[in-house]
């Protein structure tokens, strides 16, 4: 019996975590298929762009002494802009091009934000001192028999609740949210009805681009870890996530981060930390092997 009740804890456990790490996931997801949802694009800088909210977030209360809940939606702010800058220049004048030119410059993009953050902040792994953090963070917020949840655990997930509630807002309840989802569907036709094709896209970087800096700065408090190249394997995770739920639907975005955390840390604490990215992606491969389209994805008929 004893036996049974730890085993049923420890499962209990690790769900917590992978939701958590599932959350997150999810943050960074929305961003991708967003993207990929209005312009057909895998935007592989989306990663940078956590991770330099990560940067900024730290860098405004370590150097500039900024409280931290102040600099949460400075970092989000700066980051929607810099979202925009980046389909401006990057993606903006490739819009009638082939695809395979706009992969090659995002993923180009990518190594170019790499780079200038480790010319900007050094190469060593950073953290935010806890003197700047709430101390609440740090608190178990309960504790049931060897179960325990801490606040920053409800704080990320709290957050994620929060922001894709809002996202769900924005696309069903807003006019640029119907513009989002007609462009989808036709460029042509929408740009005919009226509608700045352009402005909505930008409009639609930097709402990815806002839900990836808060990624950026959640997994910077829950690792209390920065490093300029956190932002290449979670963006690979995360457009797993996308690809897993199905790429192009936000629901399925929000899906795919939950399982995808939750299957990692699950082969982590059952199997070894060492295998924890390889099961991830194995579940990935399997829903695509049997369900093309993600769990909730819907299959994209073409006329021949």
């Amino acid at each position: 019996m004893e036996n049974l009740l730890g085993m049923s804890s420890l499962f209990l456990q690790q769900l917590v975590n992978g939701l958590t790490l599932g959350g997150v996931y999810a943050l960074i997801a929305v961003g991708y298929t967003m993207v990929y949802g209005v312009i057909e694009l895998i935007n592989f800088a989306h990663g940078e762009i956590y991770m330099l909210g990560a940067f900024l977030a730290y860098t405004m209360v370590t150097v500039f002494g900024i409280p931290f809940f102040a600099a949460i939606p400075l970092t989000i702010m700066i980051c929607a802009c810099f979202g925009i800058l980046l389909d401006f220049i990057a993606y903006r004048p490739l819009r009638r091009a082939p695809r395979l030119a706009a992969l090659i410059t995002a993923i180009g993009m990518s190594i170019f934000l790499q780079n200038l953050a480790l010319l900007i902040w050094g190469g060593q792994i950073r953290s935010y001192p806890r003197a700047v953090l709430p101390k609440a963070f740090f608190q178990n917020a309960f504790v049931v028999g060897d179960i325990t949840m801490t606040w920053l655990q409800i704080f990320i997930l709290a957050v994620t609740v929060v922001f894709m509630f809002i996202l769900h807002l924005i696309i069903h309840r807003t006019q640029v949210g119907t513009a989002m989802r007609a462009i989808s569907q036709d460029k042509v036709t929408s740009a005919l009805m009226g509608i700045s094709v352009n402005r909505v896209i930008s409009f639609t970087f930097a709402i990815g681009s806002a839900m990836g800096a808060m990624a950026g700065i959640l997994v910077g408090l829950y690792y209390n870890a920065i490093f300029p190249y956190m932002g290449y394997n979670a963006g690979i995770k995360a457009f797993a996530a996308a690809v897993l739920g199905g790429i192009g639907s936000v629901p399925g975005a929000m899906l795919g981060g939950g399982v995808l955390g939750i299957a990692e840390v699950f082969g982590a604490g059952y199997l070894a930390s060492e295998y924890r990215d390889g099961i991830s992606y194995a579940v990935m491969i399997l829903v695509i092997l049997f369900k093309p389209s993600g769990l909730i994805g819907k299959p994209i008929l073409e006329k021949v």
